[in-house]
């Protein structure tokens, strides 16, 4: 039976080493050739997800997972093809136990993966591999079925935009759909910005037709000819794959002038981000794909009535559109079936910080936190204890101990001050102080606010200043009071996302950990020992 090599060639493999892996690894097969008792292939894939342990190597269908491999290691591999797999690259889970399969290993063994389905099996730069997987078979189905059919497909599903706020797709899509002034138009965002967040970029660079053909459907749905994919300048490999992925889907006829012979018409274009944060925001995205600077519209009209070049305009995230072949190819109702009641799905985080296991996760809306960190992620490294988790980014909440048994899910997160966000996940431990994480996330905010409204760009010095003096030992009481009317001036009066959610981390941190800005005031002290102050006793 053929076998055939995986090779991991996600970003943070092939920072470990993998493109050499992959090239050592065809030199021994080439060299064995003649002894070989089995025809095997090379295939370098998108992300595994379990980025510290990369380089990753999978044989198929013997469903051996080989972890952190190295050029040196690639002989005995390739001798051991049939044989026994090689023991020391297996993982070796909480038990010590060394497992030969992805799914008898802990981070794997109770995900789901829907959005990233495809990643780690497929060449992202073979379009016959995603193919060979159904794919463009939604696209085919949605070519004979009604726009109005396809959004209610897609509202039947519960789907919710991944982007951030959460709002449900198919209402977006039925919005835009309603009007009659074309052109019309759908973005991609990929503008993924907040610290520690990778979600987007791995299914970009791993799976980049999946997401092509989600935004095909959409474009069916809502009668647009005209499309463009807005990624971050800083993924290269992203856009590489984007773009190769583009142009091999506009070669075999799947889009462009007519699309699988159809009559109807899609063209997308790859823009480059500008490099700021704020373009993640849907109106400052429209602006710098016109050409202006990546800016936020005071939003009067929504971008469904008057987005690009003021026509309707749908935008959605990479995730999103992910979804969307599932959604048409199995019926809305299916993916209804996983989560909870209004968020439908699953989600894919980006876990990172203190924790045993980070990477790549994508789990079912509902999952508790718990779950996530301590049976995925395996909990806090050596005796150090768990203090809070931050979730949604820069502007996402930071949760304690307390909430770790919370669902994760769009309503509840927001409930307690936090929000999903895009789905960066920092897990924080005992060393970490909270004043000195509300001011990172402020710092990090007021360096990236645009400056065009008064609240948000005056608003976040302010905040900083105070902030600061705290960490430094020369704050007081008073300052708390002002900390808390300027998150809630934020909150109100900023134009756009970025000032309206800045305030999360600083409320959420004098929420659930007054202790320490109080130690930080009264006893000039810092707990963790991080603002150099000395430590609490």
């Amino acid at each position: 039976m053929k076998k055939t090599i995986l090779v991991c060639c996600g970003t943070g493999c092939i920072a470990g080493g993998s493109l050499a892996v992959a090239a050592a690894l065809k030199e021994k097969i080439s060299e064995l050739n003649a002894d070989a008792a089995v025809e095997t292939g090379i295939k370098q894939t998108g992300c595994n997800g379990f980025c510290e342990h990369g380089p990753i190597v999978k044989i198929m269908p013997d469903d051996i997972s080989y972890y952190r491999v190295r050029v040196k290691d690639t002989a005995e591999i390739i001798g051991n093809l049939g044989k026994k797999p090689v023991e020391r690259l297996l993982y070796r889970d909480d038990a010590g136990k060394r497992v030969k399969s992805q799914m008898e290993n802990p981070f794997y063994a109770t995900q789901k993966k829907l959005v990233l389905r495809n990643i780690g099996d497929i060449d992202p730069g073979n379009i016959n591999d995603y193919i060979f997987r159904g794919g463009y078979e939604a696209l085919k189905k949605a070519l004979s079925t009604p726009p109005e059919d396809i959004i209610s497909e897609v509202e039947k599903s519960g789907l919710r935009g991944r982007g951030g706020a959460g709002f449900p797709t198919g209402r977006k899509w039925r919005i835009a759909a309603g009007y009659d002034n074309f052109p019309k138009y759908v973005i991609m965002n990929g503008d993924e910005g907040d610290p520690g967040a990778f979600m987007d970029r791995s299914i970009l660079e791993g799976d980049p037709h999946s997401v092509l053909e989600g935004i095909a459907i959409c474009a069916l749905a809502i009668g647009a000819s005209e499309g463009f994919l807005y990624i971050r300048e800083e993924y290269p490999l992203a856009l590489r794959n984007v773009k190769k992925a583009l142009a091999d889907a506009e070669n075999a006829g799947i889009l462009g002038d007519s699309i699988f012979n159809s009559g109807k018409s899609l063209h997308l274009s790859v823009v480059r981000g500008g490099g700021a944060f704020v373009c993640g925001e849907s109106t400052a995205m429209i602006t710098s794909i016109e050409g202006g600077i990546g800016q936020p519209r005071a939003k009067y009209l929504y971008p469904t009535e008057q987005g690009l070049w003021n026509k309707p305009t749908v935008m959605n995230n990479v995730e999103t559109f992910s979804n969307i072949p599932l959604i048409i190819g199995d019926g809305g109702a299916k993916f209804a079936e996983i989560g909870t009641e209004n968020s439908k799905g699953t989600k894919v985080f980006a876990l990172v910080g203190k924790i045993r296991r980070s990477g790549l996760v994508e789990v079912p809306m509902g999952t508790t936190l718990r779950e996530i960190i301590f049976d995925i992620g395996g909990g806090i490294p050596g005796e150090r204890r768990f203090k809070a988790v931050q979730i949604g980014g820069p502007s996402g909440g930071c949760l304690p101990e307390s909430l770790l048994d919370v669902s994760v899910d769009f309503d509840t997160l927001l409930s307690y001050g936090a929000m999903m966000g895009s789905g960066g996940m920092i897990v924080m431990d005992e060393r970490t102080c909270m004043v000195e994480v509300a001011k990172y996330n402020v710092e990090f905010l007021a360096k990236e606010c645009c400056g065009t409204c008064v609240p948000c760009r005056e608003g976040l010095r302010k905040l900083l200043d105070i902030l600061t003096k705290i960490c430094g030992g020369t704050g007081d009481n008073a300052d708390l009071e002002m900390v808390e009317s300027i998150c809630e001036a934020l909150k109100e009066t900023s134009r756009c996302g970025l000032g309206k959610t800045a305030a999360n981390p600083v409320l959420t941190s004098l929420k659930y950990f007054p202790g320490e800005y109080e130690e930080h005031i009264a006893q000039k002290r810092c707990k963790a020992g991080v603002c150099g102050m000395g430590e609490a006793k």
